[in-house]
Parts: C-alpha cells; structure tokens; sequence
C-alpha cells in the first residue's frame, strides 16, 4: 500500500511543469538597492498583464540560480483585546451620567465601547484614569458620541484614548444620556497597521442623468480592484449616498454607501466621513465599468475625482549580497513556488525597495515543447486512419453479403 502511494506521489510529482528560463514570455530587470537587507518590488500593470491571474508565474533569478520569494498583499491589518469592564458607581451628578470602570482585566487599552439604549443624541465623553476608584485622576482625550437615526448618518458610541495602563477610568457624559440607558462597556487595545494602495486605473469626469451620477471608469486587464475612493468637495457636508458598480452591460458587480457628517449640536461637533467603497470582485469584468452614484431627491454631490485602486502586491526576498536580478515571467502552464522562505516569512521593518527595469520580451524564449498525446498533435492522420478502417470494414462487409447471394 505505501509502495503504491509512494509511486503515486512521484508520479504527481513528475507531471508537476518546471520552470526554465527559456519557458518565459517576458523578463525585468532587478536593481537591488541594499543587497545586505530584505527588498521588496511592487506588484504593477505590466506585471498583471503578462502574468497569470495568482501571479504564481512569477519567478526570480541571479544567473541561473533561483531566488525564492515570498508574495504578500499590503492589507490593513487589526489585532485586538476587547473584555468586558465592570460599570462601578452609576448615577448622575449635576445633569451628567457618571461612572468608573474597573478595567483589571486588561493591562492596556486604547478603547471604549459603550452600549447605550438611546437614539439621536451627541454627547461628549470625558475621561480621567487613576489607580484609584476616588484617588487624583488624570485627564484623558474626550471623544463624541453620537446616534443620528432620525436623519440615516449612522452611530459611534466608542470613545478612543492614547493607550492607558490606569486600574481605573471615570467616564462622564454631557447631558443627553440618563444612567439607566448604559447598559455595559468594554474595553479593547487596537493595534492597527495601514493597508497599501496603487492605482488601478482611471475614471472620468462625472455625468448627471437624472437623479444618478454616472462616471465611466476604465481599468487596465487582468488588475485587480479592490477599493473606490471618492474626492467630494469639502463644502458638502451632512450626505448620505448609495453607490453602485455596474459593469458594460449594466449589471450590477457591488454596491454600498458614501457619506459626511459634520453636525454642531449645543456646542459638540461631530465630524466623521467615510468615502471609500470597499469591494471585493474576484473574477469580474471590470474593464468598462461605471461607478453610479444615487443621489435619490437630493442635490448631485459635488464629486472632485472618483479613483479607483488596488491592494498593493509586494514580492519580498532577499538577494544575498547580489545587486541585480531578473524577473520572469509569462508561463501559464507554471504552478505557483513553494518556497520556505515564504513559510517562515516576516516582513523586516527596514526593508529596502528595488527598483524594476522595463518588461521586455524574453529573448531566449522557446516555449514549451509540446507534450499533447500523439493523437491530439496529428489529428488529421487520426482521422484519415479511421476513415480508411470504416471503409475497409464497409468493404469486407459488402464482399460478405455478395458471396451470400
């Protein structure tokens, strides 16, 4: 039994097409910059134009010797700690809803989360750590809360510190929360890291038809787009907008919403925007799309510019003390590396970018040799052949028939 998986593996293995130099389409020039640290490349159009679609073709080399690399993609990354805190002390003072939070379960935090049973309401949050529920505190940022229901711009009931290691927090409210509409609190350490953004090409100037805003983008092939950002200007406030994404044929690829606020209630500005659309389209066609904006009965937004962008592809390795290198690539038939540097991959903080020359075609390229079965590569004679057998056989059957009679 492990004879017959041991061929079994080695036969998979065999069937598995290696790369050669002489099998690429096209070839870049590498200029590492620091040949004694990480580098990294981006990921551009030319790259995803002759590449395949995983960008696994993708291979380095310093002469004839194989570099291996890792292929990352530059997310915005969150790691977080969120407990429950226990509320101590509830009650109001002078108008103001008041409370500590004893925050042992978690040495550091940066955030609070409140969970209040209220609608339509702006409230500031003000904060004082201590180590003491009652001792000399000191004083933290505060933040505004805010649920607009009534007018659809959304909620934020989290308020955001610098990170704090205090034993205990007093939270007061402005006026517009009674003590029994909180109804919990956690605490959470959010660490953030900033995704990486590239164009992935361009759209133009925005067009009114009716209670829609059409913009016609156009998007480079096989790039893909991950994200839609939208330059209003900055004198239109307090908006809301349903955005679609439909494609040349006007189907719908994704949808969601843009908006503003910036609202002064009884001296407390509220100021929050979000006016980037996130998309996930893996295999669509997006090369002729439109970006519609539903501006329902409302005036048309003053939009500046509509971008559309890609996730940054990044190919970290490390060249060993070489200061150039080449890039292939272009081999549709090249299953993606397995490569342990990929494995046990970190990103070094003080990685160097290399600079990528031109695309050219690969001057040594031959192809694959053709390893079609013998029948696929001459099917003409496959067919003469069979055609011959059928009219011997109609032949030695019609003989048959004759010495019958």
């Amino acid at each position: 039994m492990r004879l017959a998986a041991g061929l079994l593996f080695l036969f998979l293995l065999a069937d598995v097409p290696e790369p050669r130099i002489v099998y690429f389409t096209n070839v870049r020039d590498v200029a590492v910059t620091q040949a004694d640290r990480q580098n990294f490349f981006a990921v551009d159009p030319e790259l995803w134009a002759h590449s395949r679609g995983d960008l696994g073709d993708l291979r380095l080399y310093a002469g004839d010797i194989s570099v291996q690399y890792s292929l990352s993609e530059e997310r915005a990354g969150t790691s977080s700690e969120d407990t429950e805190a226990k509320i101590l002390n509830l009650g109001s003072v002078g108008g103001h809803t008041e409370f500590d939070l004893d925050t042992q379960a978690l040495p550091e935090y940066d955030r609070i989360k409140l969970r209040l049973d209220a609608h339509d309401f702006v409230v500031k949050a003000s904060v004082w750590g201590g180590d003491e529920p009652r001792a000399t505190r000191v004083e933290l940022p505060s933040s505004t809360l805010y649920d607009f229901t009534k007018e659809q711009l959304g909620s934020n009931s989290t308020v955001k510190l610098p990170t704090a290691s205090f034993r205990y927090l007093h939270v007061q409210l402005s006026p517009g929360i009674a003590p029994e509409q909180v109804k919990g609190a956690s605490i959470s350490n959010l660490r953030e890291r900033k995704a990486s953004w590239t164009r992935a090409g361009e759209c133009g100037t925005p067009q009114q038809k009716g209670r829609r805003t059409e913009i016609a983008c156009r998007i480079p092939p096989r790039v893909p787009l991950n994200r839609i950002l939208f330059r209003v200007d900055a004198q239109q406030v307090n908006f809301r907008r349903y955005v679609t994404i439909e494609d040349s044929k006007s189907q719908q690829l994704a949808g969601g919403e843009i908006s503003r606020v910036r609202v002064n209630r009884a001296g407390t500005l509220v100021n929050d925007e979000q006016l980037a659309l996130d998309l996930n389209l893996a295999n669509a066609d997006t090369s002729g799309m439109t970006v519609v904006i539903d501006n329902g009965d409302n005036p048309p937004l003053a939009v500046n510019s509509v971008e559309p962008l890609s996730l940054e592809r990044r190919v970290y390795f490390d060249p060993q003390g070489k200061t150039a290198l080449k890039l292939y690539y272009g081999d549709e038939k090249l299953s993606a590396p397995i490569y342990d540097y990929a494995r046990f991959f970190h990103v070094d903080a003080s990685a160097a970018e290399a600079k990528l020359g031109a695309g050219e075609h690969n001057s040594q390229y031959t192809g694959r040799p053709d390893e079609r079965p013998w029948s696929d590569k001459h099917p003409a004679v496959l067919w003469a052949a069979m055609i011959v057998a059928v009219l011997a056989l109609t032949a030695i059957a019609l003989r048959g028939l004759r010495t019958k009679s």
